[in-house]
């Protein structure tokens, strides 16, 4: 047995097989280590060229109701570098938006796969989905949650500095399914979490509430500020995203001018400590929410955030559907 699989089948990896994976406040700080654990070692055995076959002969169905880059990209990979079969299902291929209730979707796809990946806007969806289907369902985006992303990113900042106990992240920007995810992620990891946000912009208020009843366990400290720079200050991570994210086109504009002076700039970056890394979920608006400059600069570790989503989602798959 490798080690990959000894890791699944121990006691701690089997408390996954067949969960859903919603959100990051439905597991434990050992949990959430245990899938970093494991997306170490499958990295690793990737990068040395190491077949690590988890799940062969199993088939993840991947429903797209929003489009997406990474999230395909990286989840159908994934699904094959673990020796499985990823289908992809685009709104064009289901009856879920033609009229068929999601009960009648989940019961019958639960029937044809081992799980399912879902990428859409209402969070509801995903957690009717998962109340109806038999097999684990995985929240790729909601509108309201972004687990797996925060996942990988959680990951990244682990490579840079181990340990993230005690470690500050600053996110600047929307208080949107980002920042309701990282705040989820620091609670569990006693990472402190400060997001610097307009007013009308805030994070969602019963998520706040939740994810600071969390950090009363592990002594992360969650807050919403105005003032980005001061924000940064003493940041080893900051993170930003696009002022107007996805089914928000028609506030592009006004968003524009309600978000000046929320950009990850030089300025900012200087503020923050000296070995700070900077991360962004991508895809980047350069000149908006973060400059060029930043995003080429020596802080940048985008691009090795946008790579974990793959390691990551690697060791989700692995864990829920073995």
């Amino acid at each position: 047995m490798t080690k990959a699989h000894q890791l699944l089948y121990d006691e701690l990896g089997r408390s996954f097989s067949g969960k859903d994976f919603l959100s990051i406040h439905d597991f434990t700080s050992e949990q959430i280590m245990r899938v970093m654990e494991l997306s170490a070692l499958l990295k690793a055995e990737q990068k040395a060229g190491v077949r690590h076959h988890l799940l062969e002969g199993k088939t993840l169905g991947m429903i797209f109701l929003k489009p997406s880059t990474r999230t395909r990209v990286s989840f159908e990979t994934a699904i094959w570098q673990l020796g499985g079969y990823g289908l992809f299902l685009s709104s064009n291929d289901l009856q879920i938006k033609r009229g068929e209730p999601v009960p009648d979707t989940a019961r019958v796809l639960s029937r044809y796969l081992d799980a399912i990946m879902i990428r859409t806007f209402g969070h509801d969806e995903v957690v009717e989905l998962a109340e109806w289907a038999s097999i684990p369902v995985i929240n790729g985006l909601t509108d309201l949650l972004h687990p797996c992303q925060v996942m990988a990113d959680v990951f990244t900042g682990i490579e840079r500095f181990g340990d993230l106990r005690g470690r500050k992240l600053t996110y600047i920007g929307d208080g949107n399914n980002m920042v309701h995810s990282l705040m989820y992620a620091g609670a569990k990891l006693g990472m402190h979490v400060t997001c610097a946000c307009p007013d009308q912009y805030q994070p969602d208020a019963a998520v706040m509430e939740a994810a600071k009843a969390d950090a009363v366990a592990t002594g992360a400290r969650l807050e919403v500020v105005r003032d980005p720079k001061e924000a940064a200050r003493g940041a080893d991570i900051l993170y930003t995203d696009v002022w107007a994210s996805m089914g928000m086109e028609a506030e592009q504009e006004k968003r524009k001018k309600d978000f000046q002076g929320y950009c990850i700039d030089q300025e900012i970056v200087d503020a923050a400590n000296p070995d700070c890394i900077v991360l962004h979920c991508l895809p980047a608006h350069r000149g908006e929410e973060i400059t060029h400059e930043v995003m080429e600069g020596s802080h940048s570790a985008i691009w090795d955030e946008a790579e974990n989503r793959l390691h990551v989602q690697k060791a989700i798959l692995a864990l829920v559907m073995s």
